[in-house]
């Protein structure tokens, strides 16, 4: 096997480079726009801006390479993450208008720790009618038009229409280091005054990072990365956690000025994921992508000196579950790339049955239903999904330079395991629990030409498809 087999066929990522956040996600024109934080020369440049890709099914890609650079003084240390808002009929000829709001980092000459002194945020506003020729640049907001609690840490704009006016999500990181989210108003989408803050009522990280507001059948929710959770029990000694939190009934964000951090849970369970997303696509799902990857991980995504890191979750379709909590699906338009279904063999019987399958790569979708008392699956005798005794867990047993690369075990408490789906593609894994209430996001470096996947423990039903290649073309 080779490294370049390590490359995915349905998740999203550049031809070369490292790709970060999520950004600008949306529907315009026909097509579904990604975004996404992108250097193109890593590990050799420093250039960090936005990537963009394109689809019309959200499962076949176009990508069109860095369209943002650092190339005003607003943005000369990086165009920085944000968000996408459709102004219907706001083109000068009556046509729809795209507009790409970001954040520009600028890290200021002189002694400064760029926490509290000599970091610019500033957020600017690009414009496109077409979703391609991107217009100039418009700064819309600098330092001084935060709130004078906010340090220098402010960033990701997520915007959006709500009651006559439109909202602008931003975290942020106040001089007490406390984690907390701004949210600014406007009317015309250019000039921007704070509206509230949104806090959590006990210390809960010391930066927010990537919020946005969700919104399921008449409930809202606040997402958000908090910073500075490492020492929590469940965070696994990770600084940096992605989640969520649900607001009571009737309550929206625009009018929510503390949040109970005791009720956060977490978008994913797994290894890499950060820096989710969301929009609304024309059949009025709400669907997410996150980054498979961490800020500061303690294992390896690019063994063997790839010129390449990372990728893009495939897009997730949310549901509100009757309890308040996000279950995420794959979208089913991925459904697309399955090929012949293959078989699994028997090798015992039941109750703890052991079925197997091969297939000739590493490019799966596994669905396996009616599980019920303790399952394992595992991939190429090293990655370990189980439950047992309330405990959902995936593990690598490998050893740290193995097919994990130094990641070794995440777990989640549930009731029951009842169904569970599995979408391998090369060196990303996407796991999903009880209809997507629980979900695993994880890298691995398999190093066998073909895939075998062992199954033991009472189900229904259990099967297996080769997946197509979703980036054919693209590199």
């Amino acid at each position: 096997m080779t490294t370049n087999r390590w490359r995915m066929g349905f998740h999203l990522m550049p031809p070369t480079g490292w790709v970060n956040d999520p950004n600008g996600l949306c529907y315009f024109r026909g097509l579904y726009h990604v975004f996404h934080q992108y250097s193109p020369d890593w590990p050799n440049g420093s250039e960090r801006g936005w990537g963009h890709a394109t689809s019309p099914d959200l499962v076949h890609w176009t990508h069109h390479g860095m369209v943002i650079h650092q190339d005003i003084p607003e943005d000369a240390n990086g165009a920085y993450s944000g968000s996408a808002y459709i102004v219907p009929g706001g083109g000068a000829d009556g046509s729809d208008l795209l507009r790409l709001y970001y954040t520009g980092n600028v890290k200021e000459p002189g002694a400064h720790d760029y926490i509290y002194s000599g970091r610019q945020a500033n957020e600017i506003l690009i414009e496109t009618t077409d979703g391609f020729d991107l217009g100039e640049k418009q700064v819309l907001l600098r330092n001084a038009d935060y709130p004078d609690f906010c340090s220098c840490h402010v960033r990701d704009p997520k915007v959006w229409s709500q009651d006559g006016s439109l909202h602008m999500l931003l975290g942020a990181r106040d001089m007490d280091d406390e984690g907390l989210a701004l949210i600014m108003e406007s009317q015309d989408g250019l000039s921007w005054t704070t509206a509230s803050t949104v806090r959590p009522t006990s210390h809960f990280g010391f930066m927010w990072e990537c919020p946005d507001r969700i919104a399921l059948d008449g409930f809202e929710y606040l997402s958000f990365c908090p910073q500075g959770m490492a020492e929590l029990p469940w965070a696994n000694d990770l600084r940096d956690q992605s989640g969520y939190i649900p607001l009571p009934a009737a309550v929206k964000l625009i009018g929510c000025e503390h949040v109970n951090p005791a009720l956060f849970r977490r978008w994913d369970f797994g290894f890499d994921f950060y820096a989710p997303q969301t929009f609304t696509d024309p059949q009025g799902r709400t669907i997410l992508i996150g980054w498979m990857g961490l800020p500061e991980p303690p294992f390896d995504s690019a063994p063997d000196n790839l010129d390449w890191i990372h990728c893009l979750t495939v897009p997730r379709v949310l549901t509100r579950c009757e309890d308040g909590v996000v279950a995420m699906a794959p979208a089913p338009e991925l459904e697309q790339l399955r090929g012949e279904q293959a078989s699994f063999a028997h090798v015992d019987s039941a109750p703890a049955q052991t079925r197997t399958a091969t297939l000739p790569a590493h490019r799966a979708d596994i669905v396996v239903d009616g599980i019920s008392g303790p399952f394992d699956l595992t991939l190429d005798g090293a990655a370990r999904i189980a439950f047992a005794d309330g405990e959902l867990t995936l593990n690598f047993d490998d050893g740290a330079q193995g097919i994990g690369r130094g990641r070794q075990t995440r777990s989640v408490n549930v009731n029951a395991l009842e169904n569970l789906r599995v979408l391998v593609d090369n060196s990303a894994l996407e796991i999903f629990a009880n209809n997507g209430r629980e979900a695993f996001s994880t890298r691995w470096f398999p190093t066998a030409d073909q895939l075998d996947i062992a199954i033991q423990g009472t189900a229904e039903a259990a099967r297996v498809w080769p997946m197509g290649d979703g980036m054919e073309g693209t590199y």
